[in-house]
């Protein structure tokens, strides 16, 4: 890999991450049409931890109450009644699926999931799915159940599937269970965020045995600048989109992801495109 490749698939991240058109399916598209090759899941879950930390940073204060609340919680029967001590609890559930998920198929999740035929489907597909929760959500809610939180954990789950898409699959979720835009959002977050670490730091050996070894393998000191930049590029991105989500509706993803799988599936049919 090049040092301008790497810049790229950085901005990538950072623009891709918390939209519901799925980083990671963008990461894998943009690595093989424009290189002509995979950067890899390990790359791919390092420089998430870019904008991770840009999500930490932005809500350092809502994290710190809730982490706070969580361990105040342990000791006070009073403190367990907050809704902070149970936010800290719906993050912790939430986040169970996608961990357990990601160790048992770590292996698939790694080659044969990175087909760029079910990259261009699931794409389309989940975007339907995100359209209908769009168009029929009742958003009557901002408060989370425990219900909430299991449905949205299994969504994002799905995501170690490069096109579902982590914030699409958990805001497509929560508008089904009939939470506010915003609510969903937020939440979709906050879940991101113990799920994204543990796969990048899980990720690193990975990173650091290779060290740019292979054909297309990222350097240790790349990696690290991938995930500098899709930080700075991330941290833009979620002001925009909290604010975006405020006013306005998801249809221009759907739209987006319905198009931009139609065109893949147009590349790889004529074989200007290679699925593996």
């Amino acid at each position: 890999m090049t040092w301008f490749q790497a810049l790229v698939l950085g901005v990538v991240q950072g623009l891709t991450e918390f939209l519901p058109v799925s980083s990671s399916a963008h990461i894998r598209i943009v690595s093989e049409l424009w290189f002509g090759a995979d950067a890899g899941a390990s790359f791919t879950a390092v420089i998430q931890l870019g904008t991770e930390l840009a999500v930490v940073i932005y809500f350092a204060r809502d994290i710190g109450r809730l982490i706070a609340a969580w361990f105040r919680g342990l000791f006070s029967a009073g403190a367990r009644r907050t809704p902070e001590y149970r936010m800290a609890w719906y993050v912790i559930i939430g986040s169970v699926p996608i961990s357990v998920l990601g160790v048992l198929f770590q292996d698939q999740i790694k080659s044969g999931l990175r087909n760029l035929w079910i990259t261009a489907i699931v794409l389309m597909v989940f975007a339907v799915f995100l359209a209908v929760a769009d168009e029929t959500a009742r958003q009557a809610r901002d408060t989370l159940t425990l219900r909430d939180t299991v449905s949205m954990g299994f969504a994002q789950a799905l995501a170690l599937i490069p096109g579902v898409s982590r914030s699409g699959g958990t805001l497509t979720a929560g508008l089904l269970v009939g939470l506010k835009r915003e609510a969903s959002t937020r939440y979709s977050f906050l879940l991101a965020i113990p799920a994204v670490f543990g796969a990048g730091l899980f990720s690193i050996p990975d990173i650091v045995a290779a060290d740019g070894s292979g054909p297309f393998e990222a350097s240790v000191a790349q990696t690290v600048v991938a995930t500098v930049v899709s930080f700075v590029v991330g941290y833009a991105c979620v002001a925009w989109l909290l604010k975006y989500v405020a006013k306005h509706s998801f249809m221009v993803f759907v739209w987006y992801r319905i198009v931009l799988g139609a065109v893949l599936c147009g590349l790889l049919a004529t074989g200007v495109v290679s699925p593996t």
